[in-house]
């Protein structure tokens, strides 16, 4: 009897013992996704931040520009040396989109070089020059800026909880910053679903990922906080639109159009202004980013001073107006949007490609649509030029696809976009055969490496 109770025991003791574990483990997990909903939540409150502040911006110059036509030709020649100046000095790898450096820094290896594109004090740096760049007047977005610090975020975020064995034991940093990275882009345009595709599509391209399922929880995560805060509304609004007839012909006829314009656009914006300078001005142009900076500024007032502000800042308004069929777009206003984003991005400064590429997309619309004669389904047009324009200054049909069509509500052309993406990516590959991205990513992965070395050989000069 007193056999059958011990046996009895230590059966009841294994049992509690097993169930104790059990508890134990869940509570671990459960404690990890805590933790990773806490980092989504950061990277969206970020974003959700920057971009009021942007809002404000853009809004603010279109006032001072209205009300002073001269605040434009004093801000911009003025306001961007100044930035130049001071990303130089405080901020050297917050230059440009961000898209590039998060997409370095998921390349290099693994070490201590690894987030140096990513330091959080520096990169949080970008969101007040973005802003400072809209408030002049540059041709800029807050989308590029807003995945490259939602990397940041996240693997800051990452690396404080690994340091005090709270989470993330098993995500390496490559996760993490692609989950911040994703879920920057998710929270910026309100779209949870392109953040995943972006993350497969765009940051999963040439790099090792593992793709575990943390990634997807944080990417989607990030933007269903978006959702919750800001309400389920398209970042464009009042799109309605159905197919038209001939379809096809209209879909094949804007990828060649914009496939053409948007590998020129990856092409120029890669190469850099000393690339078309005459060659006894290359290493001026080189050697004085700060002038080069004033003397672009000079240029974007005057393009935006003939085409009546409508080139400064991301477009945002004519895009949506044009997808509500409401814009009468000036003659050549797309080729001056593409020229005032270009000199933008050369002047150095920190800003994204993402929204003025749709906009000069829907500028291209409008123009296809008013040389056509078109007087129906003009917005339609106007949606697949954007989305074309996208994929191909990004070569990443996909992600466009599904962007402009969570960013519109336009589900019901879906299919058609994807067709017009993909063609007008493959277009773009004759002018650009490397995805503007990816190519300038390499340049940053090369910069680090290279600092590196340079730093190890004086340590060990130092040494002897």
């Amino acid at each position: 009897m007193k056999r059958t109770l011990s046996s009895f025991d230590r059966l009841i003791g294994r049992k509690i013992s097993h169930k104790i574990k059990q508890t134990q483990r869940l509570s671990r997990k459960t404690a990890a996704f805590g933790f990773l909903l806490a980092g989504a939540a950061l990277v969206t409150l970020v974003s959700l931040a920057f971009a009021k502040m942007a809002d404000w911006a853009l809004e603010e110059n279109a006032r001072l520009v209205q009300q002073y036509p001269w605040f434009a030709w004093v801000m911009l020649p003025l306001g961007l040396p100044l930035i130049v100046w001071l990303t130089r000095k405080f901020a050297p790898y917050t230059a440009g989109s961000g898209i590039p450096q998060v997409l370095a820094s998921l390349s290099l290896p693994f070490g201590a070089q690894k987030t140096r594109l990513l330091q959080l004090r520096q990169t949080m740096l970008k969101i007040p020059l973005t802003f400072l760049g809209m408030l002049a007047g540059a041709s800029i977005g807050r989308e590029g800026p807003s995945v490259q610090v939602g990397a940041a975020v996240m693997a800051a975020w990452g690396a404080w909880c690994k340091k005090h064995n709270l989470a993330f034991k098993g995500m390496q940093e490559n996760d993490l910053i692609a989950a911040g990275a994703a879920g920057g882009l998710a929270a910026a345009f309100n779209a949870p679903l392109a953040g995943v595709v972006f993350a497969i599509e765009e940051l999963g391209r040439g790099v090792l990922l593992r793709w575990e399922r943390q990634i997807f929880i944080g990417v989607l995560a990030a933007g269903f906080i978006q959702v919750a805060i800001q309400g389920n509304n398209p970042y464009f609004s009042g799109f309605n639109g159905s197919e038209l007839s001939d379809m096809l012909i209209w879909v094949l006829l804007s990828g060649l159009v914009c496939g053409v314009a948007g590998g020129l656009f990856a092409r120029c914006l890669y190469k850099g202004t000393a690339a078309f300078a005459p060659e006894k001005y290359r290493n001026w142009i080189r050697n004085h980013p700060v002038l080069l900076a004033g003397t672009i500024g000079l240029l974007l007032a005057l393009i935006g001073t003939l085409y009546q502000g409508q080139t400064f800042g991301t477009g945002y308004h004519e895009a949506s107006a044009a997808l509500r069929g409401t814009y009468d777009a000036p003659f050549g206003v797309a080729a001056a949007k593409w020229g005032a984003t270009v000199l933008s991005y050369w002047a150095g400064i920190p800003g994204g490609i993402f929204t003025p590429s749709l906009t000069i997309g829907a500028m291209i619309g409008q123009h296809i649509a008013q040389i056509a004669d078109v007087q129906t389904g003009v917005n339609v047009l106007v949606l697949i030029c954007m989305t074309a324009f996208l994929a191909a200054a990004t070569q990443s049909p996909l992600t466009a696809s599904v962007v402009v069509m969570e960013m519109t509500g336009g589900q019901n052309l879906l299919f058609w976009l994807l067709i017009g993406a993909i063609f007008a990516s493959q277009v773009s590959r004759q002018f650009s055969p490397k995805p503007f991205y990816h190519a300038a990513g390499t340049r940053y992965r090369q910069r680090v490496q290279e600092e590196a070395a340079t730093q190890q050989a004086d340590a060990v000069d130092k040494e002897k």
